[in-house]
């Protein structure tokens, strides 16, 4: 099971990858037009005008999909192979749910009558039902791409079969989604609302959460419930939504379940890299700096934590806790100083620059000495931790567990990369399935025993995740797609 919703995750970052776009578009043309949100006096009329309402719209014009994208995207992410025939599967199967759901009161107007399931029934089209969606249309890819049929119908097998299987599934599940959906947009409501009631408080615990399933990628579930309008919520849509008409209409401080991330990834993991350059061992200093330091620059820049979280995760994992304790600190106290800036991607310094125009910002200035704060308070803590209870974090392991150390390979060597990894897993043979996400190689490897984890980490890698027996992760970082690319032609 943790398998399949690890690879949920990673499907889940492809239509995510869309997004940034959007938020470039919108936060441009809100720049260039603030008469576009309804800031007084501004012009609303002119080439300006019309220049920066176009890219508003434009981006928009995604945010106000993004439950199909996310469809379509999880419907290519889940197939082998990643075949675009899933998306069109996926689509077709949304098309199904939402239309047969979303006409409830038509179908059988019995089930209306009750309140809350007609405002289920009227919430169908979320990227909730979109991800199911995908999963159904990748699965009936995946089962009926091969299927043969009789002669007289044989301009239906193959993959033009996977269709029209995944409209009669969908139709099943449609059916039963008439009275499952009520059932589960109620659970989704009620842990929001739970979360929501606790105010400032409740935006740290969610923080905290986040941070939490990280290692797992169950984040992404939690996530959909909180950024996106699953449960009438959707912190990151409203935040987006053309001309702020769902900002001005939300129930909460738009902004809030995403502010509190800036100081922590700008600012706060910074602070944390530092403190491991510093305890690191002499001789190891400048491998620590290699591996924290460009992690840190990653994470400030455009809000990618995993190069770093993934460099001492599994080496002491009690310090991971308390960094998922900071975020939710820091988001707390964030969202209760007014701070509110988004992100379409993730919290980092060019997100915050086109989000800071936005009709739902407010006082960003204090990403300064929200951003000091962290800076200092993650700094001392995990000086402090590392020193007091001897914590191997990057630059401290024990010379025999270390081993070789990292083999530096010049101008970005993909190549030798590659081959260093794919050594480290046994070799071509051995490797079953090969994919990677935003930051990692993932692989499903025949014999584990063949798996050298001391091979593969000097590569360079960030760090090594074993899910199960046969499942291997190698963080590898943002350029992560390179190394891929390299690898595949090997292999």
């Amino acid at each position: 099971m943790m398998k399949k919703l690890q690879k949920l995750g990673k499907a889940l970052m492809l239509p995510v990858a869309v997004l940034p776009i959007c938020g470039i578009l919108m936060g441009l043309g809100y720049a260039i037009a603030p008469g576009v949100m309804g800031v007084p006096d501004a012009a609303t009329s002119g080439f300006a005008y019309t220049l920066g309402l176009f890219l508003v719209k434009a981006g928009g014009a995604v945010i106000d999909n993004m439950a199909i994208l996310f469809a379509i995207g999880v419907g290519v992410g889940l197939s082998k192979d990643n075949d675009g025939t899933g998306g069109v599967a996926a689509l077709v199967s949304w098309l199904m749910m939402t239309t047969l759901v979303g006409a409830a009161g038509a179908i059988a107007p019995s089930l209306v009558e009750n309140p809350t399931w007609a405002v289920a029934y009227s919430k169908i089209a979320n990227p909730f039902i979109g991800i199911l969606a995908g999963v159904i249309g990748a699965s009936c890819y995946n089962k009926f791409k091969g299927t043969k049929l009789p002669d007289v119908l044989s301009f239906f097998s193959g993959k033009r079969s996977v269709a029209i299987v995944t409209g009669v599934v969908s139709i099943l599940v449609s059916a039963v989604l008439l009275f499952a959906w009520p059932v589960i947009f109620s659970v989704l409501v009620a842990i929001g609302n739970a979360i929501v009631s606790t105010g400032h408080v409740g935006v740290g615990i969610y923080a905290f959460l986040n941070r939490l399933l990280i290692p797992t990628g169950l984040h992404h579930a939690l996530n959909n419930v909180f950024w996106f309008d699953t449960i009438g919520l959707g912190d990151l849509t409203a935040y987006w939504f053309p001309m702020g008409e769902v900002a001005q209409n939300a129930t909460w401080s738009v902004g809030m379940y995403m502010a509190g991330f800036f100081p922590c990834m700008m600012f706060g993991i910074p602070g944390a890299a530092l403190a491991m350059v510093k305890n690191a061992k002499t001789d190891k200093k400048k491998y620590a700096i290699g591996i924290v330091g460009a992690a840190a620059l990653c994470s400030f820049i455009c809000g990618v934590t995993e190069p770093f979280e993934f460099a001492f995760m599994f080496l002491a994992f009690p310090l991971y806790v308390v960094y998922a304790v900071l975020y939710g600190i820091f988001a707390g106290i964030t969202t209760f100083l007014g701070f509110r800036a988004g992100f379409m991607f993730s919290a980092g310094a060019t997100d915050l620059l086109f989000s800071a125009s936005l009709p739902a910002h407010a006082q960003t200035w204090l990403i300064l000495p929200l951003g000091i704060a962290a800076f200092i308070v993650f700094f001392l803590v995990f000086d402090i931790a590392i020193k007091k209870f001897d914590l191997k974090t990057p630059g401290r392991e024990d010379d025999d567990q270390d081993g070789e150390m990292k083999i530096e390979l010049a101008n970005n060597d993909y190549t030798a990369m590659a081959k260093i990894i794919l050594e480290g897993l046994g070799g071509k043979d051995n490797v079953a399935e090969l994919d990677h996400c935003i930051t990692r190689l993932r692989l499903e490897v025949k014999d584990n025993l063949q798996v050298d984890e001391k091979k593969i980490k000097s590569s360079g890698i960030s760090g090594i995740i074993r899910p199960s027996k046969t499942a291997v992760q190698v963080v590898v970082g943002p350029k992560v797609q390179f190394v891929y690319d390299e690898m595949k032609k090997m292999i």
